[in-house]
């Protein structure tokens, strides 16, 4: 090992080649190149093979990062495939949209100055490669269960469950109320993040894997609660939250003031081939526009960034903290200023101004006083210190919450002070017997990785009810047969 690893002393960080700034702010391409695979496996050799892997621990998933570096640097990528998908359902995608630098790169205890190893790149290379060589099958299970489990939802908590509960032979059918899987996958992250074909490839291994999908089918308009238990054995809701909080202040009202994820989605359709009304009209493209993003999420860059390739005439992120409490990627954040975006720090929208449409938006600047409950600084205005900012189109990305789901779903689910669904951390059931829940839902807007997690954390839930109920079912008969 002391041959091939442990390189980085001598060998530096790098990167996939990234595409120049002025050529990825035309189109809508990812924007780093695939490793070249002995380059995949020079960066790969470069983990110290530490004794506590602070990657694996603060990796939502733990998933086993040195092991499969080293399988990597030793060439042998059809291994380190099987390791990274026996606790990541879909490594290629999490390779591409996770904050790495939050979480796996940002732990790994190479310093700086020799800088972490590229733990996402090295990830989303070894699952490409895996669907080139054709190492990606269909799920066989060693044998099929009569049960059947629905799940509400075919984001990445939904298909991380349903890929699990199939390799345990249960019948799984999944219900969503879009006309494509993949959930915010498919609608709320861009192509320059992920390219559809990613996630549509993982819908057709599912598809051949016989998981069923019923789509442009909405729980509470098209089939009730009550009728998925008694169609399924156990149901897991997986909706995710997508109702986007707001702004009181002044003029928000204003025609040309939008949701973010209403733009990243008429976006997302236009490149799928959609007929996007919104977007034709103009009222959704950000072309030859004056846009302000309001938020500092990983959202609010994906607005900004989209405002980019679509020809904005300039685009503005307006954040009331300063860079470094910004909940965002730092990554995105670069990515986003080599792009032409100018982000306004420590500032507010405090009314939106304009006659018949918004035209400009008046901010007032910001200071960072004393920490707040959750220990961050609480941001307070500073009187005069108003500025009015030119804006013809201007998104909301202030976060999301659950809706109304008691009533969406026509049930008596409990829910939290936080109308998130209330579940049994210990075997993740909601209110309702047999009824599971995983993902946004419960814990609130988070991030895909932990969506993965969840998602099959529920899967075994589900696999141990099943399993006690079949046996008190078996246990049941065998004691009226007794007894006749």
């Amino acid at each position: 090992m002391a041959e091939r690893m442990l390189k980085f002393v001598g060998t530096p960080q790098a990167q996939p080649e990234k595409r120049p700034a002025a050529e990825r702010r035309r189109d809508f391409q990812e924007i780093y190149a695939q490793y070249a695979r002995d380059k995949a496996a020079e960066q790969a050799a470069r983990c110290s093979q530490c004794g506590v892997p602070f990657c694996q621990i603060h990796c939502p998933l733990h998933n086993n990062i040195p092991d499969w570096l080293k399988l990597t640097a030793e060439g042998r990528l059809d291994e380190a495939y099987e390791l990274s998908s026996a606790t990541n359902n879909f490594p290629e995608i999490c390779g591409r949209i996770c904050p790495q630098d939050r979480l796996c790169e940002g732990n790994c205890v190479i310093e700086k100055g020799f800088e972490s190893v590229t733990i996402g790149s090295v990830e989303k290379f070894i699952t490409d490669t895996a669907w080139e060589q054709g190492w990606v099958k269909p799920i066989q299970p060693r044998r099929e269960r009569p049960e059947s489990v629905g799940i509400v939802g075919a984001g990445p908590a939904g298909l991380a469950a349903a890929e699990q509960l199939r390799r345990k032979g249960y019948q799984v059918a999944i219900y969503d109320r879009y006309d494509r899987v993949g959930g915010l996958l498919i609608y709320g992250i861009p192509n320059f993040k992920l390219e559809k074909e990613i996630v549509q490839r993982r819908e057709m291994l599912l598809r051949h894997s016989k998981v069923a999908f019923h789509l442009n089918c909405e729980v509470g308009r098209d089939v009730t609660m009550a009728e998925l238990r008694q169609r399924h054995a156990a149901v897991l809701i997986a909706t995710g939250v997508y109702e986007a909080r707001d702004t009181a202040a002044p003029g928000v009202g204003l025609p040309g003031i939008h949701a973010a994820l209403d733009y990243l989605t008429a976006s997302n359709r236009q490149g799928l081939g959609d007929a996007v009304p919104d977007f034709e009209s103009g009222a959704l493209d950000a072309k030859g526009k004056n846009v302000v993003v309001i938020g500092g999420g990983d959202t609010a860059m994906d607005c900004v960034r989209t405002a980019v390739r679509q020809g904005a005439k300039s685009v503005k992120c307006l954040y009331r903290r300063d860079r470094a409490n910004m909940p965002g990627s730092q990554r995105e954040v670069k990515h986003a200023e080599e792009e032409g975006v100018e982000f306004v720090w420590l500032s507010a929208p405090q009314a939106f101004l304009g006659k018949d449409a918004v035209s400009h938006v008046r901010s007032v600047r910001i200071h960072l006083g004393m920490p707040d409950a959750s220990g961050r600084q609480a941001p307070q205005e500073i009187p005069n210190s108003h500025v009015n900012i030119e804006a013809d189109l201007v998104l909301k990305a202030l976060g999301f919450d659950p809706e109304d789901l008691p009533a969406m779903f026509d049930t008596d689910l409990a829910v939290t002070g936080w109308n998130t669904l209330k579940i049994d951390w210990r075997s993740m059931m909601t209110s309702l017997d047999g009824v599971f829940a995983a993902g946004d839902i419960v814990r609130g807007a988070s991030l895909v990785v932990w969506a993965v997690r969840d998602g099959r954390d529920a899967a075994e839930r589900i696999h141990s009810y099943l399993t006690a109920t079949a046996l008190m079912t078996a246990n049941g008969a065998a004691l009226q047969v007794a007894a006749e």
